[in-house]
């Protein structure tokens, strides 16, 4: 694990940094990785949160994730000693247990070091998204594929983009109705990544019962890179119910949390990309910020 030295402090503790506004945290995250480390990272699992009191009088919140970067993405690292950090230095977690300055980052080490004895340490994510707020039904006189975003609806997608992004999603796979075309699009342009339209996923299909979305999920599960999963409100929970059964995770009512998301808003679903059995190994839900 990758561990820095800090120059005005002394000491020794894990990559982190503040808020800069109009951020959300999985942005934070990715930003303040690069600009201490020079490593550009995907998120991976999410492992807890330090709170402790600062000088001022003021708590301190921190969260953290894990992340997996390549030797290749070392090799390119433009780090340089610099007037915040000192040195990088990677050591194992045995040494790490002592080696750290603060028992509040050895917590968050506890939490990786489960990761690394279940052998769950490299993960992909499947984010299953809602689309943004779209025309009321009532306000519509074409057929419910076509109903548009609202104003509202396309900021959402817009705001999304930035968050979605610190996963590092590879695919986009959306239902064909316009709301969630739409709903995709500013990622798709973001990412350069042409978004594959699937009839499994929309509304319409799951309502008549002819929606597969098994076949969908468990494509994404085979596939074990991360992917945006774009549909409706009453189809996410087939989604959840579908990973947990592609990757033998016992269902709950975690599940239900997971998918009941506001229009706009999205669950990052955490898997193992060496380890099939281990299942679900966390999930993250993040409303809309508009």
């Amino acid at each position: 694990m990758l561990v820095i030295h800090r120059t005005r402090y002394g000491d020794v503790t894990l990559p982190k940094g503040k808020v800069d506004p109009g951020e959300t945290l999985p942005q934070t995250a990715v930003r303040e990785i690069e600009e201490e480390t020079g490593l550009r990272v995907a998120l991976g699992v999410p492992l807890g949160i330090s709170d402790y009191p600062l000088s001022t009088g003021r708590d301190k919140i921190v969260h953290f994730w894990a992340a997996e970067v390549s030797d290749g993405a070392i090799a390119r690292s433009t780090f340089v000693p610099n007037g915040e950090v000192a040195a990088l230095e990677w050591v194992t977690i045995k040494k790490a247990r002592t080696y750290l300055t603060y028992e509040r980052d050895v917590e968050i080490l506890d939490q990786f070091a489960t990761l690394a004895d279940e052998g769950v340490t490299s993960t992909f994510a499947i984010i299953a998204l809602r689309h943004g707020k779209a025309t009321a039904p009532t306000s519509w006189s074409g057929p419910d594929a076509t109903r548009p975003l609202t104003e509202r609806g396309v900021q959402q997608s817009a705001t999304n983009v930035a968050t979605i992004e610190a996963w590092r999603p590879l695919k986009i796979i959306t239902s064909p109705a316009v709301r969630c075309v739409a709903t995709v699009a500013p990622l798709a342009a973001a990412t350069g990544i042409k978004p594959k339209q699937e009839s499994n996923l929309s509304q319409d299909a799951w309502e008549d019962g002819s929606a597969n979305v098994r076949e969908v999920v468990g494509k994404r599960v085979r596939k074990r890179t991360s992917a945006v999963l774009c549909s409706h409100g009453p189809v996410l929970p087939e989604i959840l119910r579908e990973v947990a059964l592609a990757t033998g995770t016992v269902p709950g009512s975690y599940l239900g949390s997971a998918s009941d998301l506001p229009t706009g808003g999205f669950s990052v679903i955490h898997l193992s990309a060496t380890n099939p059995s281990s299942g679900i190994i966390a999930i993250e839900t993040h409303a809309p910020r508009v």
